[in-house]
């Protein structure tokens, strides 16, 4: 096998040509012979024909490798041929934000019935600390083989960051751990092949909990810091201002922002999936969910800056016309896994609100059990609406200017969930996750008398 990597001869299979399972198939692609099993006939008749299903994969990209090193199939016996096989298959939470696995076992029955002595089995999908040895191996070992002698195993945790140009899957550092040492090893050699700098770990187990902590550490910040904008907010603060101010300190501190919630599939996802692996072990791991739950109140939070604005040109949510702008989880990607918008959209439509949509790299998303399909432009959306509701900083929203658009409008009123915009015309009502509330928003409480701060609050009412 080492020799096989080294000398480019290897066959690497992945499983799951989506956002991590496609990039990864191309970079190995420049190296090796890649075999790519998908289950949707649309994403491998599409790839087949050299057309890029990611906005962040140029078709030129595709072409160049097409019909040569890389053959997509639909068929999984077309994986008995590989000498690795990289798992790269959604993880998605149930209704009640239970992991959902059924993804993974069926990845890996599907190679359980090609699984031949020699090859090499990797999960990337990212999963609780245990996955690969309590649910994988066993399906695989079904086989009659066994784990790290009959065949290979490993985990190495994907760290597709979607629209990132910087950072892309070559460049990025990659974990990895095997069942044992020749395991680790293995895979070392061979992601180090396409890979700049790799870090090996001593069992799968480690891997998967350096994935669970670095995305509960981003988890955890975004909803410290949303809180903070929320409390700001009422206290007449610009949130942005203050992290800006932060952020020069050179030690001790990193930024992150608020927004209207996380989206995506690992940041909104892992947190639960720690959660529940823990509560396994007897322990409740009450500051995890406590962040997951302020972070899906967000989008709450946004809604009620919507009922806000209309209220105060004299209007509710119910029957009032609000354009949701961007519907990808973040700015510049075509991406809506996990996207705040949705539930935004649900919760609009619930409280009787007539939404309508706009991104310019999503076409339609799924809400519930209706199809919202975007406007054929940002001026179609928010001609005639109540409220634009901004909810992802794609640059094509910042280089825009409201004034060209807001007039069109039936009442101007705009929430910026994403610090778009600094200035604005003085004619429309503009509200902002982080930016300071007028005094009317103000929940006051009691404050003693000739204080500084009945003093600063007297000030600002005079101003106001």
């Amino acid at each position: 096998m080492l020799r096989k990597i080294v000398s480019n001869e290897a066959v690497v299979g992945v499983v799951g040509l989506g956002y991590v399972g496609l990039p990864l198939s191309l970079a190995f692609s420049k190296k090796f012979h890649v075999i790519g099993y998908d289950m949707s006939p649309r994403v491998v008749d599409v790839l087949s024909k050299g057309r890029s299903t990611l906005l962040d994969i140029p078709d030129a990209s595709l072409k160049q490798v097409i019909g040569k090193s890389f053959e997509p199939t639909l068929k999984p016996a077309d994986l008995s041929q590989c000498d690795f096989i990289i798992i790269c298959v959604p993880t998605p939470l149930k209704e009640d934000k239970e992991p959902d696995l059924s993804y993974i076992r069926n990845a890996s029955m599907a190679v359980a019935q090609v699984l031949h002595k020699g090859q090499f089995v990797i999960l990337e999908s990212t999963s609780y600390p245990g996955t690969t040895r309590d649910v994988m191996i066993p399906i695989l070992e079904t086989t009659g083989l066994r784990a790290g002698v009959d065949f290979g195993v490993a985990f190495s945790p994907e760290r597709i960051d979607p629209g990132n140009k910087r950072f892309t899957v070559e460049t990025i550092p990659k974990i990895v751990g095997g069942v044992n040492e020749s395991c680790t090893e293995l895979a070392v050699t061979l992601y180090g092949q396409i890979i700049d700098k790799i870090v090996s770990v001593s069992n799968p187990e480690t891997a998967e909990a350096a994935k669970m902590m670095e995305n509960i550490f981003r988890n955890v910040n975004i909803a410290l810091v949303n809180e903070l904008s929320i409390i700001f907010s009422k206290m007449g603060i610009d949130t942005w201002e203050v992290i800006k101010a932060a952020s020069t300190k050179p030690y001790g501190y990193m930024p992150f922002s608020p927004g209207p919630g996380v989206g995506g599939h690992c940041i909104p996802l892992d947190p639960y999936y720690m959660s529940y692996i823990s509560k396994r072990y007897g322990f409740i791991p009450r500051f995890i969910e406590l962040s997951g739950n302020i972070n899906d109140f967000m989008r709450i939070y946004a809604v009620n800056l919507v009922e806000q604005g209309l209220r105060r040109v004299g209007r509710r949510l119910f029957r009032s016309e609000v354009a949701v702008l961007g519907l990808a989880y973040k700015g510049n990607i075509d991406d809506p896994r996990e996207s705040p918008s949705i539930k935004v959209i649900e919760e609009l439509t619930a409280n009787g609100s007539i939404v309508r949509a706009y991104d310019p790299y999503i076409n339609k998303v799924q809400v519930g059990d209706r199809l919202i399909e975007s406007a054929p432009s940002l001026g179609k959306a928010i001609n005639g609406a109540d409220c634009a509701l901004f909810m992802v900083d794609h640059d094509f929203f910042k280089n825009i200017s409201l004034a060209d658009y807001t007039g069109t409008m039936r009442s101007p009123v705009i929430v910026d969930c994403r610090n778009i915009f600094e200035t604005h015309p003085d004619s429309i009502i503009y509200l902002g996750i982080g930016k300071p509330n007028r005094l009317a928003e103000i929940i006051e409480s009691p404050i003693e008398a000739d204080s500084p701060t009945e003093k600063w609050v007297t000030g600002l009412k005079t101003m106001d």
